[in-house]
């Protein structure tokens, strides 16, 4: 969940998210050396009172200043595209949820198990208990098990919308007509938060998405809940 003023990423849930925030450090700290060596460099040319006026060519610096750039990126190219592939790995999963955007709710299918879905609505702020967020607690969160594999398929029923939980690393555009999918094991219990990430008409900003992990008893009881209903 984000603080008051935080700069830095959500704590991370998943281990694709702390991949994920490894990279970024791992990049910022390579701008930092070359903005670093760039400043130092034009200040060094500004102050210097001293020039030559012979030297026409200089194949060895020139050479340098080619060669270096192409192995910083090449520094940046490798992981990134390591952490690409492994965000669009999918493997055999554990439990499959179908995640549909509407305007302006989510609806939620457990394809595994027999007539279990229901609609996500946002919860209104006059009916907020104390210690719930504004604009993204849900009447129904999305229950899914710790140290398992879990699929989300994302579509839409309307227009355009994005599946996004900061939190868990994952982010699906929801196209009508299209199944897009998500992968992702969740290492710890809480309750993630996200919100539709694309504009998708007048209530996009009231759509939110709210992920609760427990374990794997909890979560047999919750879907056993839905059976004893029917």
């Amino acid at each position: 969940m984000s603080h008051w003023s935080q700069i830095a990423f959500q704590d991370a849930a998943t281990p694709i998210m702390t991949m994920l925030i490894a990279f970024h450090d791992h990049a910022m700290l390579v701008i930092i050396m070359v903005l670093t060596f760039v400043t130092y460099a034009m200040t060094s040319l500004m102050i210097n009172k001293y020039t030559c006026r012979n030297v026409y060519e200089a194949q060895s610096i020139e050479t340098i200043w080619t060669v270096l750039p192409a192995f910083i990126l090449l520094f940046l190219a490798l992981p990134s595209l390591q952490l690409l592939y492994l965000t669009d790995e999918i493997v055999e999963p554990g439990v499959t949820v179908k995640a549909i955007g509407h305007q302006w709710y989510w609806s939620y299918e457990y394809t595994d198990f027999c007539n279990v879905e229901f609609d996500s609505y946002m919860v209104n702020t006059n009916d907020l208990n104390e210690g719930q967020f504004r604009l993204l607690e849900v009447d129904n969160r999305v229950v899914l098990p710790m140290n398992i594999e879990v699929r989300v398929l994302v579509s839409a029923a309307d227009v355009i919308h994005s599946w996004t939980v900061p939190a868990l690393g994952v982010k699906a555009d929801a196209i009508p007509g299209r199944l897009n999918q998500l992968s992702f094991v969740i290492r710890r219990p809480g309750i993630f938060y996200g919100q539709c990430s694309e504009i998708c008409g007048a209530n996009h900003s009231f759509m939110p998405i709210a992920v609760e992990a427990v374990n794997t008893d909890s979560f047999i009881s919750w879907i056993n809940s839905f059976k004893e209903e029917e």
